[in-house]
């Protein structure tokens, strides 16, 4: 009885075996064609073109710095509007502040997104974090002290320098970032930044 089962049994167990390679390899075509299953999703190279993989220590870097770097420009030209004697002076005071305030938040949004920390709103940081030509707290007390044309010279002066700042950053970004949007930013504050930097040498009579 043992010898005349044997072959079917063994039948059997080919048969079973054969379906079960045949599933198998029809799973693992489908996952690498379709991504469904979670199999493709999982491989590197996927992972590595997500649009949150698109970024790099230098895009965090740039970020970080221009967050802070923009809320004191806005700070700066937020003191314009009362304390500056020249319309040229205060319409260039409200053209930072409409240009750099979208610009903290898509900053600040792209770092959350990133997993990373979006630095504080504090005015008591302004000198602390490193970002290239941010006022001290002594150059902050000075502008707010002043008014009229002193208060414009003391301001193109120490917005040029602010903005020089931030072109460096974000000539910095331009050449290591990863990040297509960041580096976009960057290259839009480049161009803006700079065509402020010759108004303001122009009205100083520096131009």
């Amino acid at each position: 009885m043992t010898s005349k089962h044997s072959p079917a049994r063994r039948t059997v167990a080919l048969a079973a075996a054969g379906t079960a390679a045949f599933v198998l390899a029809a799973c693992g075509g489908s996952d690498t064609s379709s991504g469904h299953g979670g199999h493709a999703a999982a491989t590197p190279s996927t992972a590595a073109s997500a649009p949150l993989g698109r970024h790099n220590a230098a895009d965090v870097a740039f970020a970080k710095g221009m967050v802070p770097h923009h809320r004191q420009a806005v700070e700066m030209a937020e003191l314009a509007a009362a304390r500056a004697e020249s319309a040229e002076v205060r319409k260039l005071a409200e053209d930072i502040r409409k240009a750099q305030d979208p610009e903290i938040r898509t900053l600040s949004g792209w770092l959350s997104s990133w997993g990373e920390d979006v630095p504080a709103a504090s005015g008591a940081d302004h000198a602390a974090h490193g970002a290239e030509g941010m006022m001290s707290p002594r150059e902050m007390a000075r502008l707010e002290k002043s008014s009229g044309k002193a208060f414009d010279t003391a301001f193109m002066e120490l917005m040029i320098e602010h903005h020089e700042g931030a072109v460096a950053m974000a000539e910095a970004e331009r050449a290591g970032g990863a990040h297509p949007a960041a580096k976009r930013m960057a290259g839009d504050i480049i161009t803006a930044q700079t065509g402020e930097i010759s108004l303001m040498r122009k009205l100083l009579g520096r131009g």
